[in-house]
């Protein structure tokens, strides 16, 4: 899957307290805050992504061993259909199920609280339907004169019941990495797409999308 290019900036500029920077040992600038954006779709419409897709990343120093704080937030949108089909009272049910997953790293590894549900959908539709008969009956004059009406199982069509949901929403959840040592780090946001469907004489699709998102990050000193 492609990812589109995405529109990345750091933070780091000299003006101590008033932009939260830091000057660092020897001279070196140790950024205080770092960020990525993205003005288009970060994950676009898909069924899944079958494992984790980096989808914002950064870089960010740390002048001394402290926390990194991290916050993402995404628009992030399910899409669920179901249908089901039942004649002769016979139980039909359809289910699809999508969700989206949000963790974020530093330095390659997962920062607690670890994998976040962003958003998540299971959806069932079920109906028990006698059948469309209408133009399946016809008349028949019996033997002694009298009207019978006759139905024509194989004529009878599956009635249809369908429902489709489709949410978009904006998340957020904060991360946060205790004792960092010193030096430069690489933050990372990723996110993966998982769905499933299950029917019986119906239909079901599902799929996801992750749409526009920033990453912050920031270095505390947490309170003890």
């Amino acid at each position: 899957m492609k990812i589109r290019k995405l529109a990345v900036g750091v933070l780091a500029f000299g003006l101590i307290g008033f932009l939260g920077v830091k000057i660092g040992r020897a001279g070196i600038a140790a950024s205080q805050f770092a960020f990525a954006t993205s003005q288009l779709a970060l994950i676009p419409d898909t069924t899944g992504t079958s494992d984790w897709v980096t989808i914002l990343s950064a870089p960010l120093k740390t002048p001394a061993s402290k926390e990194v704080y991290v916050n993402g937030s995404l628009e992030v949108g399910l899409y669920t259909e179901t249908v089901v089909k039942s004649k002769n009272m016979q139980k039909s049910e359809s289910t699809a199920s999508a969700s989206i997953q949000v963790q974020a790293l530093i330095d390659g590894q997962p920062m607690p609280p670890g994998s976040v549900t962003y958003a998540a959908r299971s959806q069932t539709l079920s109906a028990t339907l006698e059948g469309a008969i209408s133009k399946c009956l016809s008349a028949v004059v019996n033997a002694d004169g009298t009207t019978s009406i006759i139905l024509d199982q194989s004529c009878v069509q599956p009635e249809e019941i369908g429902l489709v949901l489709a949410t978009l929403n904006a998340a957020s959840f904060n991360f946060v990495a205790r004792n960092v040592p010193q030096g430069t780090h690489m933050i990372s946001l990723q996110a993966r797409i998982g769905s499933s469907t299950s029917v019986d004489t119906g239909s079901a699709s599902a799929s996801a999308l992750v749409g526009k998102g920033t990453m912050i990050a920031q270095i505390l000193r947490a309170a003890k």
